[in-house]
């Protein structure tokens, strides 16, 4: 069992944007950029949040955009470095329990189809395989796996 990093989870803002821009630098082949990023944090529909050390330092974040009832992840990256220690974990749970008290009927992603890891972190908060989108990611060229998790059911308990 991986040791399960202290982090604290924090709506993102605009003194975020250079380390976030630094981290989608090293997390994906083309990544959002700094302006990107900016324009997600005055988009009403959108909440993006980060993951702080102790030392107050982005490790994490993640991104979400709602239409109507629906909840669409962005973006879910963790440095390196950092990998492993539940941060995207962290993240992903505070968007689930938004989804769940915002009565969402769900929420819906898609992975690179070679992101095993990431695969797995979402099947275990429930998300499943719905679909592909074919060579939906270009560097290099690879299909996205849609993963969703349906909630409608969830909210008859309520």
């Amino acid at each position: 069992m991986e040791r399960k990093k202290k982090v604290q989870i924090v709506p993102m803002n605009g003194d975020h944007l250079d380390e976030v821009a630094e981290l989608e630098r090293l997390c994906f082949p083309d990544p959002w950029s700094r302006n990107m990023l900016k324009e997600e944090l005055e988009n009403d529909l959108a909440a993006f949040l980060v993951a702080l050390d102790e030392q107050g330092t982005v490790v994490g974040y993640a991104g979400l955009q709602v239409v109507l009832d629906e909840g669409y992840i962005l973006n879910v990256a963790v440095r390196p470095d950092c990998r492993r220690q539940g941060v995207a974990g962290q993240l992903l749970n505070v968007f689930l329990n938004f989804a769940k008290g915002n009565q969402l009927a769900f929420l819906t992603l898609e992975v690179r189809a070679s992101n095993y890891a990431a695969i797995a972190l979402y099947g275990s908060r429930g998300f499943r395989g719905m679909g592909r989108r074919k060579n939906y990611y270009e560097h290099p060229r690879e299909d996205a796996v849609i993963m969703t998790l349906d909630l409608a059911g969830e909210q008859e308990d309520v």
